[in-house]
């Protein structure tokens, strides 16, 4: 098995698929780009009764958490856009997301993934949005106006980033005071290299990632060889020991362990922890695999204004 660093593979594997020359027997992929490709029958199925049962026996699909199983994907982690500050610059807080937007009680830099999901929903959190509603006003047209009215507030000292690991060398760099990021990068930065960074939970946009095995893949039955054995429950539940991210698999949670160093817990990191779910929304992949095209538009064309 060759693993090969993406920031996006959804967008190869189409093109592989439709070429008909396809090089990717795994793909790593967010729930809507996996919900898209599946649609448009560029993925082979995936027969959830053949993943492996939990230790007690639960089959797999009662042992997954909801939605972590769809026709054609596997859910193997849990990750959240979050964001994080560097403590130096401001040892008492940020401690909402409405303070990210605000510059006057907390100057300085901030960074953002350049594109549209999770920064509109952050942004209508920041503006008193309850999470339960936040989908159901970004679906209007006024909802959209309102976040890229909060968006609209930090645009002139926002720098864009487009892969994991750019946040958190943007704030070790000094580049940045404060960036949303992937939480594990931020993990990995803190707790592994000793960085002063803090995360922040509240208004965090947690989502699935999930393993799915291109149409036409060279070695399909390996794939799903792979696939079965990456997503047991002893092996999402190790994986925690390397990143921050929740295994999708209920029977991984208990056996969720020590980070490498041996002595940092990793279950309070998880963003499913309960502490970190206080005002936490979970990303509807219906909303984006519908509007995704749309959004994206708007949010490109607002950032070459």
């Amino acid at each position: 098995m060759v693993s090969v660093d993406s920031d996006n593979p959804a967008p190869a594997i189409k093109a592989q698929v439709e070429a008909g020359n396809v090089t990717i027997d795994v793909g790593d992929v967010e729930y809507a780009d996996a919900i898209r490709l599946c649609d448009e029958g560029l993925l082979e199925p995936i027969d959830a009764a053949t993943l492996p049962a939990a230790p007690d026996g639960t089959p797999a699909v009662d042992d997954f958490l909801p939605g972590a199983l769809t026709e054609c994907a596997v859910s193997t982690i849990v990750f959240s856009t979050i964001f994080a500050y560097d403590t130096t610059k401001f040892p008492e807080g940020p401690t909402t997301v409405a303070d990210f937007f605000d510059l006057e009680k907390f100057p300085g830099k901030r960074a953002m993934r350049k594109g549209a999901k999770a920064n509109l929903e952050m942004a209508l959190m920041a503006d008193g949005v309850p999470a339960a509603d936040v989908y159901a006003t970004l679906e209007t047209p006024e909802g959209q106006d309102r976040a890229f009215a909060m968006l609209d507030k930090i645009k002139a000292e926002t720098v864009w980033w487009e892969a994991g690991a750019q946040p958190p060398q943007l704030l070790a760099d000094g580049e940045v005071a404060m960036t949303t990021a992937y939480n594990g990068r931020i993990f990995g930065a803190a707790v592994g290299e000793g960085k002063p960074f803090a995360t922040v939970w509240d208004g965090q946009v947690y989502e699935y990632d999930l393993f799915v095995i291109p149409k036409g893949a060279p070695n399909k039955d390996g794939a799903m060889e792979f696939v079965k054995f990456a997503t047991s429950t002893q092996a999402l539940a190790d994986q925690a020991k390397w990143i921050s991210y929740g295994p999708a698999r209920k029977s991984s949670g208990a056996l969720v362990g020590l980070y490498q160093d041996g002595k940092t817990e990793m279950a309070p990191y998880m963003p499913t922890a309960e502490a970190n779910l206080t005002n936490a929304l979970a990303s509807s992949y219906e909303f984006w695999v519908d509007r995704d095209g749309e959004l994206n538009e708007r949010f490109n064309a607002w950032l070459a204004q």
